[in-house]
């Protein structure tokens, strides 16, 4: 060792500096920055050695933040640690060899999964900067959730009015190819040049012919309850179009409630008898169809799910008429729902005179999930505002915190105070129909509810009495997260949202290079939010694109052929499906562009004829060495 400063800010711009000039006047050929994490600002000081004329993989990084500092409380235990990271880190740096950048080209192609209005966003954006996107969504329409919705807070915008022009300029975009009803099966490649499967569900109609006329939804004799779109309070036929907006704007039929399917194939047929279209578009015998796609980069926006309020029973929902969900009163409360915008009671008639709406439901709970929802509290203002417009309603908010942190949006939670809402500070413990006192005896008949709450603010426990509640159902994630996760390459977290690269310095790439995540896909977010993210990923890809070319970490596995016997044991092994047997030659090789240097095939080979570039055994048992130098002056310290 040379040369050892002390530096309080070794990442800052006068840190960087400092080991720039101790490498050119000193002549120094290897540099050891004990600090942070590696996964922070490794890249940073290999940028100083690369600019110093150094080889960056000749320089290490000691962690004695996370793995020292952060996590002990004897500062003198800690400080021989520190030592020992340290030296193992100098005798390590000793062995590395010089590497360079593997380089990949990129395919300008994008997949996008998911077309609510984060994909949408990130669709549009590479489509406008004139690259072609493949848009995967599994529902039969573009729109996600958003096209559920009636209003956006704060400014109340008619959210189908922002939404549907975007779904209707992807659907028209030259360089948006749609691909509705539709999931990505499997993901085999790297960064650059992805190979994608995508199967599409059989719609039951060509697509290529149906003009969209609705003449077989008009036919159609089956009603059915619409479980997905209007949220169990509406209906739709066996052949339907997803909503009034749709793109594409085509119905597709469900064998599942058909009569031509359920009878045994040859019932009624009214949708094929009645279109007008030569050849006819109803396709009974439609099947499903696999597409390969060949892309550079992935963005997922895959968005959420709305919690089940059955799970929490004493709340009623499910089991109580007038308990409804968020969701079900967005829907009563649009225009073009199933009530025509009229907030009734499950008799279909009665408006409520009082409504008690419940947040937190099934968030910030350690029963169901820990997380915030982040748009419950401005949902719920949202909808007081709304029912106390179309109904004059004494409306009711329980809730644990108020929590409006976005633009503009503690002034709506200050119009709603205004608008004489009143807000009851406390958990609801359970919403029952049966009354426990004189006076609620008196109006049982009438179909009251009671709220059983503990208002911490005025100190008492409450019991209100309502015609109708409504629980602010939080988000979740899909509940497929986790197999998607791994068809895609990427980890969830253990609450099961994607698990992004950098939570604060990098919250759109993932630790699969080439796959992004944007909007609920990484965890709870409000419209806003979503937008954003979809623009950052998509510029991030667009970044991609126009370098035409990726380096790579070179930190790879490689095969040493004179070595490797053939026992293929390390085929099944990697998780990156990096490794692969050639029969001709009866030997293992590994795509470098494929490998994540995480060393599986390394340490199974019982040949040692695979060797980790960057983690040499050479390395490894230099740092263990360097490691246990120190080990009897921590055993006293301690």
């Amino acid at each position: 060792v040379v040369l050892a400063r002390d530096y309080t800010f070794m990442c800052s711009v006068a840190g960087q500096e400092r080991i720039e000039q101790d490498i050119h006047e000193l002549g120094l050929t290897r540099v050891v920055v004990a600090a942070c994490s590696p996964h922070l600002h490794e890249k940073t000081f290999r940028g100083v050695c690369e600019r110093s004329g150094v080889n960056p993989y000749l320089s290490e990084m000691a962690s004695i933040r996370e793995h020292v500092a952060w996590v002990h409380t004897d500062k003198a235990a800690a400080t021989a640690k520190a030592k020992a990271i340290v030296s193992g880190t100098v005798e390590r740096v000793l062995k590395n060899e010089p590497l360079e950048a593997i380089r990949v080209p990129i395919d300008a192609a994008t997949l996008v999964v998911g077309g609510g209005i984060a994909g949408l966003q990130s669709a549009l954006e590479v489509a406008e900067a004139g690259y072609e996107v493949y848009l995967i969504e599994r529902e039969a329409s573009l729109g996600g959730h958003m096209a559920q919705f009636d209003k956006t807070f704060p400014t109340l915008d008619c959210s189908a009015c922002i939404l549907t022009p975007k779904m209707a300029a992807a659907g028209a975009h030259p360089k948006i190819h749609l691909f509705t009803w539709s999931e990505v099966e499997k993901v085999e490649g790297f960064v650059g040049n992805y190979t994608v499967t995508v199967k599409k569900k059989p719609r039951y109609v060509d697509e290529d012919i149906c003009t969209g006329c609705g003449i077989c939804v008009e036919k159609c004799p089956i009603l059915v309850l619409d479980e997905n779109f209007e949220a169990g309070i509406g209906y739709r036929k066996a052949i339907y179009w997803p909503f009034a907006q749709a793109v594409p704007n085509l119905p597709v039929l469900d064998p599942d409630t058909c009569t031509y399917y359920i009878g045994g194939k040859g019932g009624c047929k009214a949708c094929e008898k009645f279109c007008p279209t030569v050849p006819n578009s109803i396709k009974f015998d439609q099947k499903e169809e696999r597409v390969t796609l060949k892309v550079g980069n992935i963005i997922l926006a895959t968005g959420w799910d709305l919690f089940n309020a059955r799970r929490i029973p004493q709340y009623g929902y499910g089991r109580l008429a007038n308990v409804f969900t968020n969701l079900e009163l967005e829907r009563m409360c649009n225009a073009a729902g199933p009530t025509g915008g009229k907030v009734v009671l499950r008799d279909g008639q009665s408006a409520p005179k009082s409504v008690g709406i419940v947040h937190c439901v099934g968030s910030r709970d350690r029963n169901y999930n820990r997380h915030c929802s982040a748009i419950c509290c401005m949902q719920s203002l949202k909808t007081a505002h709304l029912v106390k417009e179309r109904t004059g309603a004494e409306i009711y908010n329980f809730y644990i915190d108020i929590r409006t942190p976005g633009k503009e949006y503690d002034e709506f939670y200050q119009r709603v105070l205004d608008d004489g809402v009143h807000f009851v500070r406390g958990k609801v413990a359970e919403v029952t129909d049966v009354p426990i006192g004189p006076g609620e005896e008196a109006e049982n008949g009438s179909g009251k509810l009671y709220i059983q709450v503990d208002d911490t603010l005025a100190g008492l426990q409450r019991r209100i009495p309502v015609d109708m509640v409504v629980l602010a159902s939080g988000l979740e994630p899909r509940s497929d997260s986790a197999e998607v996760g791994k068809t895609f390459g990427i980890a969830c977290s253990t609450s099961g949202w994607f698990i992004e690269k950098h939570a604060k310095m990098d919250p759109i790439a993932t630790m699969t290079e080439g796959v992004f995540v944007a909007g609920c896909a990484g965890g709870p977010k409000d419209i806003p939010a979503s937008v954003s993210q979809g623009s950052a990923a998509a510029a991030r890809v667009l970044n991609y694109i126009r370098q035409g070319e990726l380096a790579l970490e070179p930190v790879r596995a490689s095969v040493i052929a004179e070595q490797c016997s053939g026992c293929r044991i390390c085929n099944g092994l990697c998780p990156f499906n990096a490794i692969s047997f050639i029969e001709e030659r009866k030997v293992t090789e590994i795509n470098a562009a494929l490998c994540q240097g995480c060393g599986t095939c390394v340490a199974a080979c019982p040949a040692g004829a695979i060797q980790g570039s960057g983690f040499s055994n050479e390395q490894v048992f230099a740092q263990i060495s360097g490691l246990l130098r120190d080990v009897n002056r921590i055993a006293e310290v301690v």
